[in-house]
Order: structure tokens, then sequence, then C-alpha cells
């Protein structure tokens, strides 16, 4: 049998041949409307673009910018000619970016205008790099910049997509770094192929071309969860928020657009909550309701099923996993948060739990282990880093401590990095945040261990109220006594009004223990 390549372009083109009068809808300062033919017709001037800047096979092509159409655009239009289509995080420092792009060795940055300030010194000190300025004004783009459109209207399309082998590289994101420098992940032309059709999948996001997909997950993180290739794929209605997207204006395009799909991070979905609710909205159009990033409270999706009307989901996985490997509909039972986990792994995958010594653990929904996966679109190595440790016999450490119960549902209910040794006993935040969040009056919830002359480290808990809500810090630690070991109750239980925030959104404990780590001598 003739082998056939496994190209994300086809995606594409199927698109277009099979999607043809279906919406692309761009909000922003000028809302764009275009159908997949037109989009594949300016994805092809995009790719000539390309060609006319020297972009070959190979080369790294990074995008700066928000969600909008000309970002769509270059995520098929870069792989369309062999590169790699390298999404930078909007929200890491220029120190960071600077990193990034020596590493990758970037030939070219795609950036909206409104960004430019944020990494100017960095575009200065490489003047190797081509910089194409994006914005819908094109006096904002610098004299020595190229603008996006005159640069896509000059250029001669793109028939066909370069010849390229499955294998060859498609794209490139990098981890956030919260323990170190970040580090990239190159995922083929068949990782992505495969990942898209998987996450697809009934078991997975489920979309289809009867859908009106709502992207609010950052395209610079992840690949946006995968969804965009998922959406172009199955010919899906796509709209795309624009820069900033804050709730009323992703609460107005829900509305307008007649959402049936989105997802977003828990802090996202907590925002958006709170604005529907106070505005008096009613917004029913949406089928999935989808969480990621970090396990959500048990009252968020309380309010999510309630406000909107739909089943919440919640995905699990990494940027080292393309980035998705589990989902699956959350159940808030009567045990609060025993009730959600992770989902089911996704079709073409395997993992196991080991123990510390590297032995597999059952799946009991009991017995913890570090979570190891591996699969087709499972990174086996990081792009141009040996990262030891990393990687076991062929599998990815992922740094989760997790269960898994006879019916293959995942619970994480920690990073191996924040668990608290006290005494030489091992303690786990997740366990008593998730306690701690089943009260009414706490909207979030952090455990850090800090040091202690004695114990080597004590827990103490840190927490945001409810909105109008009151806490009473004593009544908080006379409840985790009644639930778990006197030695594991937190030493001490700041109340705060906020948390701080990786560049994707995530609690940073890093930043926190920081914060906090001398709070038990001053108390």
């Amino acid at each position: 049998m003739p082998q056939f390549q496994l190209n994300l372009t086809s995606f594409l083109r199927r698109a277009r041949d099979h999607s043809s009068n279906q919406e692309i809808v761009s909000a922003g300062k000028v809302e764009k409307r275009f159908t997949y033919a037109e989009h594949y017709e300016r994805v092809a001037r995009v790719a000539g673009a390309l060609v006319s800047l020297g972009v070959r096979p190979g080369d790294r092509v990074a995008t700066y910018a928000w969600n909008h159409h000309r970002h769509l655009e270059l995520y098929w239009a870069i792989p369309a000619v062999g590169a790699l289509l390298h999404t930078v995080n909007i929200r890491i420092s220029s120190e960071d970016v600077a990193y990034i792009l020596d590493h990758a060795e970037d030939r070219v940055v795609f950036v909206d205008a409104e960004l430019l300030p944020a990494i100017a010194e960095v575009l200065h000190s490489r003047p190797g790099v081509r910089v194409v300025v994006m914005d819908d004004d094109p006096g904002a783009c610098p004299d020595q910049y190229v603008e996006y459109e005159a640069l896509v209207g000059s250029a001669e399309p793109v028939d066909e997509v370069a010849t390229v082998n499955e294998e060859d590289l498609a794209a490139l994101c990098y981890t956030s770094g919260t323990t170190g420098r970040p580090k990239g992940v190159a995922y083929s032309h068949r990782t992505l192929v495969l990942h898209t059709m998987a996450a697809a999948f009934v078991d997975g996001h489920a979309i289809s071309r009867h859908d009106t997909v709502l992207h609010v997950v950052p395209m610079f993180h992840a690949n946006a969860w995968g969804v965009p290739f998922a959406a172009t794929m199955v010919g899906a209605k796509q709209v795309l928020p624009g820069p900033h997207p804050a709730a009323p204006a992703i609460a107005d395009l829900l509305q307008a657009e007649r959402v049936t799909y989105t997802g977003m991070v828990p802090t996202v979905a907590a925002d958006l909550v709170r604005h529907v609710r106070q505005a008096g909205r009613e917004i029913t159009t949406l089928r999935a309701f989808v969480i990621g990033g970090s396990p959500p409270a048990p009252a968020l999706v309380r309010d999510l099923q309630a406000i909107f009307g739909s089943p919440v989901y919640q995905g699990w996985g990494m940027t080292e996993l393309a980035p998705m490997a589990s989902f699956g509909e959350i159940d808030v039972d009567a045990n609060g948060a025993d009730g959600i986990t992770q989902g089911r792994l996704l079709p073409g995958l395997e993992w196991k739990l080991l123990d510390d010594n590297d032995r597999e653990v059952p799946w009991d929904g009991l017995s913890r282990g570090e979570l190891v996966i591996r699969g087709p679109w499972v990174a086996t190595s990081y792009y141009r880093d040996d990262a030891e440790g990393s990687f076991w016999d062929g599998w990815l450490r992922t740094g989760d401590i997790a269960t898994i119960d006879g019916e293959g549902r995942l619970r994480i209910v920690d990073r191996k990095k924040d668990l608290i040794k006290s005494g030489g006993e091992w303690i786990s935040p997740a366990d008593l945040e998730a306690a701690l969040l089943d009260d009414p009056s706490v909207q979030e919830a952090a455990v850090i261990g800090v040091p202690h002359p004695k114990w080597q480290e004590r827990p103490v808990a840190l927490v945001v109220a409810e909105q109008g809500a009151t806490i009473d810090p004593e009544r908080l630690l006379d409840g985790l006594g009644q639930r778990f070991p006197r030695w594991w109750v937190p030493d001490r239980m700041i109340v705060t009004e906020a948390f701080p925030r990786t560049s994707v959104g995530k609690l940073d404990k890093r930043a926190l223990r920081r914060r906090y780590e001398t709070c038990l001598a001053e108390a």
C-alpha cells in the first residue's frame, strides 16, 4: 500500500473544499469576517510572503501576538512552506523572550503593533531577525520594519504546500520555565495530525462542523490547546476575540456569535461568571465549557453549569504532550473536589504511575505515584536540550503526582516539586487546598511549604475570599483539623487579595514561597 504522508496543512485544504462558506470571525478594533475559502486564499498569500522573506524549509518563524485572523493565517502558512511555527508567550519576561528567540534561532518575528514596546530592545539588538508588524492601521508599523498587509498584498500566492515528510517539524513551543530556563518542544506534522484527530474524538473536544468555537485560550500558549487545528480540520465556525479578551467582551461574543464551544483557565472562567451574574445576561447556546491549566474549584463548576446550562469538561496536558493527554466531564458529587478528575486518556497514548523506586503503582484511585506517559505525540527529548531526568526508559516524566481509578480516570493530586516534607513525613498541599475550596467563603486556596527550624518545612495556607464573603482563619483551620492528621494542619492561615500568576495564568507557587519564606519566623 502506498504511504500517505500525514501533512498538517491538508486540514486547511479540507476546510476549503468541504466548508468553504463557513465563517471565521476576528473581533477587536475592527471586526473581520472571512469564509474558509477566503481564509485559504489569504494563507496562500502569507505563504508566498514568507518565501519572499527568504524563509526556507526547517527555518523557525516566531509569532508574538494575540488571538486574531492574522495569527490564525500564520498557524497554517508557516508549516505550509516547511518552516516551524514558533508561538512566543507574550506574558514572559523580555529576558526569556530574548533567550527563546536565540535558542530557536528564529529567522522572522511576526508581532502585533501594540506589543512592540514590550520587546523593542530585544528586536533592536538582533538586526539579523526580520520583523513584520501586524495591525489594522498600516501607520502603526515603524519604518524599519515590514508591514503585514502590504507584504501579503504584494506576495505571489503559494498554490500547494511545500513537499514535506510527515516527520518534518511543523511547530515549536517552549515551556513556561517555572523551574529554570524555558525548554523547547518541537512537533512534527505527524505529531500534530495525530494529536488533532485524537483531540477531536467524541471523548475529547468532540468539535464538529456544526460548532461555533470561541478561542479564549491564548494562541501563544501550547497552540491554544490544539483547538485552532481541530476546528479547522472539521470546518467549524471560529471566533477570535482579539487583544485583551476580558469577561464583558467574551460574554458579548458568546451571545452574539451563538458560541457552542469554548475553553479557558479557571481564573478567566471565574471572571466570566461574575460578569454574567452581575449583568443578568442569558447565554444558552454552549454545549461544552472546557477548563484547563489547573483544577477548578467545585463552586466554580456548579456556577458554570447553572449559568450556561452546559456540561463542564476538564482536560489535562503539558507542552510536552502537544498538549492534550486526557479529557472528561467534571462530576462534582457530594464530596466536592473529590468528584473532579482530569478524565480518561486519549486513544493512542499510554500512561502509568511510578513510586519513588520507579515501581508501578496500582490503579485503585488511592495509590499515588508520579505519572509517566508515552505515545505518538509525546516528546522524547527537548529541542536542543539534553534535560537529563525528564525522560525514563522511553517515557516522559510529567512531575505530576496522581492517582488513577479502576475506570482509568486520572486525578492529579500534586506537583512533585510542591510536596511538603515536615519532620520526615510528606504532606499533600493539593488535598488541603481541595478541602479549603469546599468552603463557600473561599474563592482560591494555596498551601506552600515554608522553612522551619525544627521540622524542616511546615505548611502555610493562603486563601482569597469569595466576593462579598468574610473569611475566619481559625474556623478554616479547625475544619482542616477535623479532616486531616494534626501535623498536616497549616501553622498559619493568611488571607490575601490575589495570588501571583505565571505567564499562562497558573498559580505561581514559586513566587508565593519567595514572598512568604519568613512568615513563620515573623509570626
